[in-house]
């Protein structure tokens, strides 16, 4: 068995690594794969050559190259712990959970911002389920889960955008500021919760560490929104929540787009 390391420079989130856990998920000899998202590394236990892969991971256009190529022992392939699953478990729930409240909270507080922020709760939510449904399943089963969620996620990132432009040329009064920053408050407290359990793990396992980018960039969401609410009350404008708003929503279609590469 081989153990060969690539850098993909273009690898920075959950999305690029399904993208090539699908790439790679029908090709003969793969025995594992082991993803460092921070360092934007690939390794791989496979049999065979290594020119294979290396042309497979060039098809993504995600700027790899290989790092390094040699024999590799069984016992460096570790599975999945426990723990770490248990671990992406809570943080899917706490995602679900808070898209549940964000949604109902940015609906009586007329905050694109909260409801952006929820979307985004839901789309971090997709994905963590789909990383634990596809363990184990055909490759076809992986795509065809991934399509929906990603036209799931587009549909509600093109209303939301809609939405943004319609209460922007309406005139929309402004939001209610206090419900938006304590309610986001809650969501920065549940994310900042997460990431320190995550961070604590000190998991290397591939979804355990696209756990800790997801919910990072959860709690830098959480603070545009705490960020917008302020602005609104100081400026007394409904402006500073709809540009949040859009920049998320933005962010969310732009997911969308990346599942859809992954399940082609």
């Amino acid at each position: 068995m081989n153990k060969s390391v690539f850098r993909v420079s273009k690898m920075d989130c959950p999305s690029e690594e399904q993208m090539i856990r699908m790439k790679l998920s029908g090709q003969e000899g793969i025995e594992g794969l082991q993803f460092d998202l921070a360092n934007r590394q690939l390794t791989v236990f496979h049999a065979g050559a290594v020119e294979p892969l290396a042309a497979s991971l060039n098809d993504l256009r995600l700027d790899s190259s290989l790092l390094s190529s040699a024999d590799a022992g069984l016992a460096e392939l570790t599975e999945e712990a426990p723990n770490d699953r248990r671990l992406l478990w809570t943080v899917l729930l706490i995602n679900a959970g808070f898209f549940v409240v964000e949604i109902i909270a940015g609906l009586l507080a007329q905050s694109m911002g909260l409801l952006a922020d929820a979307l985004d709760m839901l789309a971090d939510a997709l994905v963590y389920g789909l990383a634990l449904y596809a363990v184990g399943r055909a490759a076809n089963a992986q795509k065809r889960i991934a399509r929906v969620s990603g036209y799931f996620q587009l549909a509600l990132a093109i209303g939301g955008l809609v939405e943004v432009i319609r209460r922007f040329l309406g005139g929309e009064k402004e939001p209610d500021f206090a419900m938006m920053m304590g309610i986001s408050v809650l969501a920065l407290l549940g994310n900042g919760a997460s990431l320190l359990l995550l961070q604590r793990s000190r998991s290397q396992q591939a979804h355990m560490q696209a756990s800790q980018i997801f919910t990072s960039n959860d709690v830098i969401a959480n603070l545009g929104v705490i960020l917008a609410g302020a602005l609104v009350y100081v400026t007394g404008s409904a402006l500073p929540d709809l540009v949040v708003g859009l920049v998320v929503f933005a962010l969310v279609a732009r997911g969308a787009f990346r599942i859809f590469q992954l399940s082609k």
